[in-house]
């Protein structure tokens, strides 16, 4: 399938990022994590790698080392991720941009990860990226993605009321579940999945990265319209 749909403007009260995969791609600084991670606790890195994507660290060491599953230990592994391998993660094509529009606009927005808050600041500090003022990571929630309660507790942290309309952006299937499942409208990126998983996760839009993404107005009463454009389809039906 193409990236051809017709462009469509949509707008929202406030924006919910993800963080791996749709502000960023740490991909090959994770896989040389893991894998160090891996020779550490004695499992075959490519296991840890089949499950890992989206996923709370603690929530995959439960599954394939479940010694190692403290947030102490957790906490301590991904301060070191971008200390160490900061100079492999690379930007999510638009997503600086997008930022920039919005914090421009004061528009509400927060980043809601499965990374633990010193991986999240770790990243922005090596790429120079924008700190959002509202923040839910792992340790903020019993539950990882697909449980909705990161998203629902990222909603509340902007400050919105329960009919605001909220826009999720993520890429990976867990994610786009969980943000559907708060009663978000999400944005599926085609950056760390296949297009056929993204659309199994059932989002409302589906584009290949934040440059089909643009905002085009912010009103008096702080409601922002942005534009997609390129999607794969105009909408998941």
């Amino acid at each position: 399938m193409a990236y051809e749909a017709p462009p469509e403007t949509v707008t929202f009260h406030g924006f919910l990022f993800d963080m791996d995969g749709t502000i960023i791609d740490s991909t090959a600084a994770v896989v040389k994590h893991w894998h160090t991670i891996g020779e550490e606790i004695g499992v075959d890195p490519e296991v840890i790698l089949q499950t890992s994507h989206g996923r709370r660290s603690i929530d995959t060491l439960k599954l394939i080392a479940p010694e190692k599953a403290t947030l102490e230990y957790v906490l301590q592994m991904e301060a070191l991720l971008p200390q160490k391998y900061g100079n492999e993660a690379v930007e999510i094509p638009g997503a600086r941009a997008l930022l920039d529009q919005l914090i421009a606009a004061n528009a509400p927005w927060a980043v809601v990860t499965s990374g633990t808050e010193p991986l999240v600041h770790g990243w922005l500090k090596a790429l120079k990226l924008p700190h959002p003022e509202h923040l839910v990571t792992a340790e903020s929630v019993e539950n990882g993605k697909p449980d909705p309660t990161c998203y629902k507790l990222g909603w509340s942290k902007l400050g919105l009321p329960a009919d605001a309309d909220i826009l999720v952006l993520e890429d990976s299937p867990a994610g786009i579940r969980a943000g559907k499942a708060a009663g978000c409208k999400v944005l599926g990126l085609v950056t760390s999945h296949t297009w056929e998983q993204v659309l199994a996760a059932e989002p409302d839009w589906i584009v290949q990265d934040l440059s089909s993404v643009k905002m085009v107005s912010c009103s008096e009463d702080g409601r922002v319209t942005l534009q997609f454009s390129n999607g794969l389809i105009a909408k998941v039906q």
